[in-house]
């Protein structure tokens, strides 16, 4: 959400970052509002001053005997009385309306995003790895040999319909490796904190990160008004939700593995094929809380956590920086790493790393207490997979493709299943 104030002083620098996202002219709709609200809470403080002066007036006439101004006096109070009740009621409504509008606006984005309509607009600022030059067409991770007996669409869509998969056997114990090597990696070798979270959340929970309320259809409500979360970023981000924490206690790293619920709403008829782009899925989710100055720098070195995982697992990839166009509701700044899908020679997105500012923050009421006492402020938030345990599993079982059609499995995980080093073309661990 947007700071108000902010708004006032400076309406045409909030235009200018706005217009980068293609809205324009939105701070007048806000001021209007806002100014509004404020004139009808000052006409409530005036007539709250005259009832209470003509109060006193009430009693003064009483003692000296003076009926007819008694009687002019109680009228004067009941009327403004009634009129300050009219007032407070229209500026809460002002006050809801405006809330409403800001909780609409997606985040500012950071004067080094670049501008661009689209993801053909996003810029590649670094790369890793040379894919594999394969003696064979190379399949995708669903034609594979290897994984025909283990990953099932057909049971799944008898179970649950369209876009899950029931995984088995060699599959299911790879993806279960690969989640266990992230959060080892994170845990071990980038300081994160492991965190065990609920995957049904208070709606207010998804309003803090900024799920709802633009966005409820991409996500799923239970009939008691719960919500599955579509990342443990809603969960480790809102656990300083309403909190004033003190500034020695950041940053605050948090790491969790959980499933991930989607409905996809936007997304009809893209990746209906394999397991790409599913309802349930897999992440490991990290998430920073930090200080304001510090969220940039944080930003970067959570880019690389992520990417140490596919370093770790010799998966190529590329990492790219996402434009005006394509960057998230609340990101002001968004990294997207892509690793290498040979199947469909192409990068595909595996990680999503974003700066939110103070933007989740100011929904969440989340402030910090400055160590030297100064006035709270507030906290900034981040987040970013490290990773989509399923696309990571997709990557792994594309790029290790052999001819035979077995799968070799990278060195990294061969301590997570008991020294075994591939998957054989029957579906088996060897």
């Amino acid at each position: 959400m947007h700071d108000i104030r902010a708004i006032r002083e400076n309406p045409a620098a909030f235009d200018a970052a706005l217009s980068r996202r293609g809205l324009s002219g939105l701070s007048s709709q806000v001021l209007a509002l806002d100014e509004a609200r404020r004139a009808k809470i000052l006409a409530a403080e005036t007539a709250q001053a005259a009832q209470n002066a003509a109060s006193k007036e009430v009693g003064a006439a009483k003692a000296r005997g003076d009926d007819a101004e008694f009687e002019r006096l109680r009228a004067l109070v009941a009327e403004t009385k009634a009129e300050m009740a009219q007032l407070n009621e229209a500026a809460k409504a002002d006050d809801a309306a405006l809330r409403d509008l800001l909780m609409s606006l997606p985040n500012l984005p950071a004067a080094d995003v670049p501008d661009g309509a689209d993801e053909s607009g996003n810029v590649e600022i670094r790369r890793w790895g040379t894919p594999r030059a394969f003696d064979f067409t190379p399949l995708e991770h669903y034609q594979l040999p290897a994984v025909q007996s283990g990953m099932d669409f057909e049971t799944a869509a008898k179970l649950s319909g369209s876009r899950f998969v029931v995984l088995s056997g060699a599959v299911a114990r790879l993806q279960r490796a690969l989640a266990q090597f992230m959060l080892d990696t994170h845990i071990t070798d980038h300081g994160l904190t492991e965190t065990w979270t609920p995957v049904l959340v208070k709606p207010e929970m998804m309003q803090g990160t900024g799920q709802l309320p633009k966005f409820g259809e991409d996500s799923y409500e239970t009939t008691n008004g719960w919500w599955l979360v579509p990342t443990a970023e809603v969960t480790l981000t809102n656990i300083v939700h309403g909190e004033t924490v003190a500034e020695a206690s950041l940053p605050r790293r948090y790491v969790a593995h959980t499933q991930c619920f989607r409905s996809e709403a936007g997304s009809a008829g893209r990746d209906t094929a394999g397991m790409l782009r599913q309802h349930q899925f897999e992440k490991v989710e990290m998430v920073s809380i930090t200080r304001p100055e510090d969220s940039a720098a944080e930003h970067e070195r959570m880019t690389r956590c992520a990417e140490a995982i596919l370093e770790k697992l010799g998966l190529p990839y590329r990492t790219v920086v996402l434009c005006t166009g394509d960057i998230g509701f609340g990101a002001t700044k968004t990294h997207d790493i892509e690793v290498w899908l040979p199947g469909q020679n192409t990068y595909r997105e595996i990680s999503s790393v974003s700066n939110c500012g103070a933007f989740q923050a100011r929904r969440m009421n989340a402030r910090m207490k400055p160590a030297d006492g100064g006035k709270p402020d507030f906290v900034h938030t981040l987040n970013g997979s490290g990773l989509a345990v399923g696309r990571c599993l997709i990557a792994v079982l594309e790029n290790g493709q052999q001819a035979d059609g077995s799968v070799e499995l990278p060195e990294a995980l061969h301590a997570y299943l008991g020294g075994k080093t591939r998957i054989t073309a029957d579906g088996t661990l060897a």
